[in-house]
């Protein structure tokens, strides 16, 4: 999607929190950090402030030219295990106040002593004090997509960005390239040194890869336009009351479910799609009473639900001696229209019968679209 940065400009000049613009690409070597650096440059010449919170030009002289004379803030160092890491210095570009921070590598996870854990959320708070940001990442790093992504590289994608990033974001700007001119590029050493080339073509940078990441990125701008946001913007009260009826989702989980991850991701995917609320929802019985339940069965629901907040859900703790009754009545108390559910690990003899609480809730989950998910099903929604 075409943008200027004149666009952007004039949202800033009407808000008075930071704002957040973000360049979308599906794979390095893209432009992303080069586009972004010409919309620095552009809006400097219009008299913004504009400074470089973080770039990485990975040696690309292309990239680099187009830094020029934009203020750097100097990073920080911090020493780790004896060596000193250079991570973005939140304090002082907050200290620097200026009205736009150019941030690249959003999906970073910050060296141990920093601020805080990852980059996004360095990003949240210089937006929380009225900064504006630019900022780059490729869609292989959207959380939600992480278990699909996976499947169709072959890579564990290890560092992700929620997608409340892409959803609170008030203009994403997609920077697409041709697969067969991103091969070119890579070959002819525009994208990492020569010796890495042929590892790169055997791995990530394989043309059906490349193919498929592009697609998704493209679809996920499709998706967002169809929703009726023309510059890829979400609103904060985008879920308000309106005409039409609304369909929320509702994530069912359970209190030591090692795929809780993947109930989540598919949540956030049909959020987005339906461009409503969801909700993670789980029911603490008398049996799984803080003081019943095991230390590390506390970790896992605590980390999962942390997950679900990232993602975008609004986490509700419910307390009931029949969680299924329990969730329906929560389902229609706050405007549900999905619920998604794990496939049930209960004995064969109880799923026989009915007594599982998945078979339960959807045979009385009348007036509700149920999705029971297979965790080895494909990531598709």
């Amino acid at each position: 999607m075409k943008d200027k940065p004149e666009d952007f400009l004039e949202l800033l000049q009407k808000a008075k929190k930071g704002q957040l613009k973000v360049f979308l690409g599906f794979a390095a070597g893209v432009g992303k950090t080069y586009q972004m650096l010409k919309d620095a440059q552009a809006l400097k010449s219009r008299g913004v402030d504009v400074v470089i919170g973080y770039i990485e030009t990975h040696n690309r002289p292309e990239t680099a030219a187009q830094i020029q004379d934009l203020e750097i803030v100097p990073r920080q160092k911090i020493e780790y295990r004896g060596v000193f890491i250079e991570e973005m210095d939140v304090d002082a570009i907050i200290a620097r106040n200026p009205q736009i921070a150019i941030v690249d590598e959003v999906a970073h996870t910050n060296v141990p002593g920093s601020r805080n854990k990852r980059r996004y959320q360095d990003i949240l708070q210089i937006l929380e004090k009225g900064i504006n940001v630019i900022c780059a990442f490729n869609i292989q790093h959207l959380e939600s997509l992480n278990n699909l992504v996976e499947r169709t590289v072959e890579i564990a994608i290890r560092e992700t960005v929620p997608d409340s990033i892409i959803k609170q974001a008030h203009q994403v700007v997609t920077v697409d390239l041709a697969v067969e001119d991103l091969l070119d590029r890579l070959r002819s050493g525009k994208i990492y040194a020569p010796e890495k080339v042929e590892w790169a073509l055997s791995n990530f940078f394989r043309d059906e890869h490349l193919s498929a990441l592009r697609e998704l990125a493209l679809r996920e701008v499709a998706e967002s336009l169809e929703r009726g946001n023309n510059t890829f913007v979400t609103k904060k009260d985008s879920y308000q009351p309106s005409a039409k009826p609304v369909r929320r989702v509702m994530v069912c989980i359970a209190s030591a479910s090692p795929r809780a991850l993947v109930l989540l991701r598919k949540g956030s995917r049909l959020a987005g799609k339906l461009n409503t609320h969801w909700f993670a929802v789980y029911v603490e019985t008398p049996q799984e009473n803080p003081m019943r339940i095991d230390s590390e069965t506390q970790r896992i629901l605590m980390n999962t639900l942390e997950t679900a907040r990232e993602l975008g859900a609004e986490v509700a703790r419910l307390q009931s001696s029949d969680p299924v009754g329990s969730l329906l009545e929560f389902a229609m108390s706050h405007g549900v229209g999905d619920i998604i559910i794990g496939r049930s690990n209960q004995p064969w003899w109880k799923q026989a019968l009915g007594l599982s609480p998945v078979h339960r809730l959807i045979n009385e989950a009348q007036g509700f679209d149920v999705h029971v998910v297979s965790y080895d099903e494909d990531d598709r929604l």
